[in-house]
This record gives structure tokens, sequence and C-alpha cells, in this order.
């Protein structure tokens, strides 16, 4: 073949010609150069047809040859890499590289929508919600607190969990 630039007359043409007549041979000698590497070599073969697209003039093989050129291309492709990965060798690692921080916002906005319905509950309610669930008090306790029996404490958080509920979705919050 005198030249494989003659083949065609679109870049698609040559391209599609220069990896029919070398591609295999290119592909096999890359695999060899990668170690057994079936995508590197892949990659290796795609930068060296690249290369040879951009400078069709190597193709001519009047002047030498388009397949010692492209075998040489080959090997430096592959040795760029490698020297590449040595300089910035890739760390493989089940930790991610960055930690998730806690975002406080949500919890910010929650704390004061909660904050805003429980001024909408009773007194009473707000009491009673107070006591067992801020101060962390039995109903026994909250009954003490606030002078009355351990049923309207029972009683009394049940409706103004109903209530503080109720508000939190009129406001626009999720329940």
């Amino acid at each position: 073949m005198a030249s494989l630039a003659s083949v065609g007359t679109t870049d698609a043409d040559l391209l599609r010609a220069l990896h029919d007549q070398y591609g295999r041979a290119l592909w096999t000698y890359a695999v060899g150069l990668t170690g057994g590497d079936h995508a590197r070599a892949q990659d290796v073969v795609q930068e060296t047809l690249l290369r040879a697209w951009r400078h069709p003039q190597v193709l001519d093989e009047t002047e030498g040859s388009a397949r010692g050129w492209l075998f040489t291309v080959a090997r430096r492709v592959a040795i760029d890499e490698w020297r590449a990965a040595n300089r910035r060798p890739e760390l493989v690692t089940d930790q991610l590289p960055e930690r998730p921080v806690d975002d406080e916002t949500d919890r910010s906005v929650d704390r004061q929508l909660i904050l805003a319905a429980l001024r909408t509950l009773s007194v009473d309610h707000r009491q009673v919600l107070l006591e067992c669930y801020l101060r962390g008090a039995s109903i026994a306790d909250a009954a003490e607190r606030l002078g009355i029996p351990p049923g309207t404490v029972k009683s009394r958080t049940h409706y103004a969990l109903h209530a503080l509920r109720a508000a939190v979705i009129a406001m626009g919050g999720e329940a």
C-alpha cells in the first residue's frame, strides 16, 4: 500500500482505514505494554490513533512505515501514562475523602417552627408539654409540679400534642 492518506477523502475514512489495518495488532501490542490491562490498552490505542489523525502526513508510507510510527507512538503513550501514574499514584480506599458535615439549618428551622407552634397552644397545654418533654419529668412529677392529677397530665399531654401537630402543619411544616 503506497499511502493510507489516499484511502478516503474524509478524516473519518482515514481513521477507519487506519483502525481496520492496524487496530488489532496495535491493541495486542498495547495489552503487552500495559501488563494485560485491556481497558488501559484500549486507551493507548485510542490515543495513538488520535495522534495519527492529528498528523496524517506520517501515514504517507512513501517516506517510512506508518506501522512503525504507530507502534512507537503507542509505546510512548504507555510510558507517559506509566510515568504519570507514578507521579500521582491512585489511592484506593474504602473511606470517602470528605466526611459529611451535619447541617444545622434544618434543625434550626424545625426548632423555630416548634417554638412558634408552642406559642399558639393554651397555657395549660404548653406547661404540660414543657414539664414532660423539655424537663423530662414523669407523669407523677409533672402532676406534682403543676398541682393537677396524673390523669389530667396524661389527657392534656395527648391533646397538647394533637394541637401542636395541627399548628405545625398549619405553619407549613411536616408532622
